[in-house]
């Protein structure tokens, strides 16, 4: 491993208001969620990526070239420990509390918070800041909101939707989300952005919202074309359709994508 010459701590402030000492640059890290590990390696720090959760599926390899230390929620403590990692970066919403505390008692641990696109961008660009890429994080985050502004606003009236993420209990993305964010910039309104978050929802709740579209998401339910009949049923009239949950979900480079998907997911649905 070609390692970088070492320089004093850096001391940043994360996404949660945080102050962390992060060795820089960091030469042994551990990322707990799967879109911030897909970053790392696209701006060139594969080889220093130590540690990942098993739902870090991309880039392919990842996890051959890293040791899996668990899943998002549940930690193995002890792979963690065993890596010797000087940075462990994280997420509020997709970490939890008190695995975090625990972790940040021994570790260096950058956390994001992330709801909008401009967050996003904020995140990559910080991400690149602390690991000795800035450059190449600043160059991502510009190509990612210059891909953005290609969306146009919609002519006519948002279209009214619904975006599943569960089943058994029907779950949906409500306000407050990263995915509504990119259902509003896609030019559909979610019928449920006056709930919070991730609401638990009844046939009869969706039956009165009267969603134009349904869009069930790839993830992190396993949604696939066996289920659109029975979201039919319950919404005759609606357009329902499995659209991918990466690129509505993943606020790292993915995003890269997720722009021209939009725009296609709004032509097609005003066709």
């Amino acid at each position: 491993m070609n390692l970088p010459p070492v320089f004093p701590p850096l001391t940043v402030t994360d996404q949660m208001g945080r102050q962390v000492a992060v060795p820089f640059p960091p030469r042994r890290i551990v990322s707990l969620v799967p879109s911030q590990t897909e970053l790392l390696f696209d701006l060139g720090l594969g080889e220093r990526v130590v540690g990942l959760t098993k739902f870090c599926v991309h880039p392919a390899g990842a996890r051959q070239a890293a040791t899996t230390i668990g899943g998002t929620k549940n930690f193995d403590f002890e792979k963690i420990d065993e890596l010797q990692s000087d940075l462990i970066i994280g997420n509020k919403e997709e970490n939890y509390q008190d695995g975090i505390e625990q972790l940040a008692a021994r570790y260096p641990v950058w956390m994001s918070d992330i709801s909008t696109l401009e967050e996003a961008l904020d995140m990559i660009r910080r991400v690149g800041l602390i690991t000795g890429r800035k450059e190449a994080g600043d160059a991502l985050a510009t190509d990612i909101a210059t891909s953005f502004a290609t969306l146009a606003p919609p002519a006519a009236e948002p279209i009214p939707a619904a975006y599943f993420i569960w089943r058994k209990p029907y779950m949906v993305a409500a306000g407050g989300t990263f995915i509504d964010e990119m259902l509003a910039r896609a030019g559909f309104r979610n019928v449920f952005g006056h709930l919070g978050r991730y609401p638990e929802i009844i046939p009869e709740q969706l039956q009165a919202a009267a969603p134009s579209q349904i869009l069930l998401s790839s993830e992190p339910y396993p949604f696939a074309d066996k289920h659109v009949a029975e979201f039919q049923r319950l919404c005759p009239a609606a357009h329902i359709r499995i659209v991918d949950g990466e690129l509505f979900s993943w606020y790292g480079s993915r995003l890269r994508l997720s722009a021209a998907y939009l725009k296609s997911l709004i032509t097609a649905g005003q066709s």
